[in-house]
């Protein structure tokens, strides 16, 4: 992985609107099967060859999760990293991410409420300039304060 930034904790105190943080991934064969492996989700788009490209998609895709895995990685990582605890997250799949496609994953500061330490971040992943997947999460951030 490609991070943009360390990995560490940004506090809530130090969180600004429009802060961006990313990093970027090759998805691999070996990626897509763990993630059958432990979501248990084995639908042959992801795994069969010969299946997927009779699909819709024409080849094997990565599963949506795994790459939606990506923007939990930047927010528990980096922004605003460890300590964070996740209270939602809404996701749009925009276009199929496929093995061997780096992803780049970003998310962006869009809200900032301090007294609960609730922080609004827009996420996407794009893959050669494409977005593919678009969505929002709300984060509680760790506190310099309490933490």
């Amino acid at each position: 992985m490609l991070d943009n930034l360390p990995r560490g904790t940004i506090t809530i105190e130090e969180i600004e609107m429009g802060m961006v943080r990313s990093l970027r991934k090759v998805v691999t064969d070996e990626d897509i099967e763990m993630f059958a492996q432990i979501s248990t989700d084995r639908n042959p788009v992801h795994l069969d060859d010969d299946y997927a490209r009779d699909t819709i998609f024409e080849g094997r895709i990565a599963h949506g999760m795994l790459t939606a895995g990506l923007i939990s990685a930047v927010i528990g990582e980096q922004l605003p990293g460890h300590g964070t605890v996740y209270m939602g997250q809404s996701l749009k799949f925009l276009a199929p991410v496929r093995p061997g496609d780096m992803v780049l994953a970003e998310v962006e500061v869009i809200g900032i409420d301090h007294a609960k330490r609730r922080v609004q971040l827009d996420c996407r992943c794009k893959v050669n300039g494409k977005k593919v997947l678009i969505g929002e999460a709300t984060v509680l951030a760790p506190s310099g304060k309490f933490d």
